[in-house]
């Protein structure tokens, strides 16, 4: 199975605090264990790095760069997915909804994966399966 990673699983693995700490990391080792493709974008890359270094500080940067990069297969957003991405946050006009969850729908799209580990409740809505 293809599983696309969300910065909130992410997070969630590397922040021993997270309220979803406990359920990221049961997920994480049944996710290793089976035969899955574990994938995520550039972007996420970016939005956990920033996210992990301002809350949690480089080590734990380091932890995700080294540890948890290394696992998964990365998808470089090219500019007709920016562009497109870009035009779905424009029309959803939403506050909450980040061009990195736009940009994330559409790569699992057009790659047709249907399952994300993540906590954001914005993949749910767009009929992806989530994971926990």
């Amino acid at each position: 199975m293809r599983i696309f990673i969300d910065t909130s699983a992410f997070y969630a693995l590397l922040d021993r605090d997270d309220t979803n700490q406990e359920a990221a990391a049961s997920a994480w080792t049944s996710m290793l264990s089976s035969d899955n493709t574990l994938m995520t974008s550039n972007y996420i890359l970016v939005e956990t790095c920033a996210l992990l270094q301002n809350r949690l500080g480089i080590a734990a940067t380091r932890a995700f760069q080294e540890e948890l990069v290394p696992i998964v297969n990365i998808e470089y957003v090219n500019p007709e997915v920016h562009r497109s991405g870009m035009a779905a946050l424009l029309a959803a006009a939403r506050r909450n909804l980040s061009l990195v969850d736009c940009v994330s729908f559409e790569i699992m799209r057009i790659l047709g994966v249907k399952n994300a580990f993540t906590f954001d409740p914005h993949f749910k809505e767009q009929g992806f399966h989530t994971i926990p």
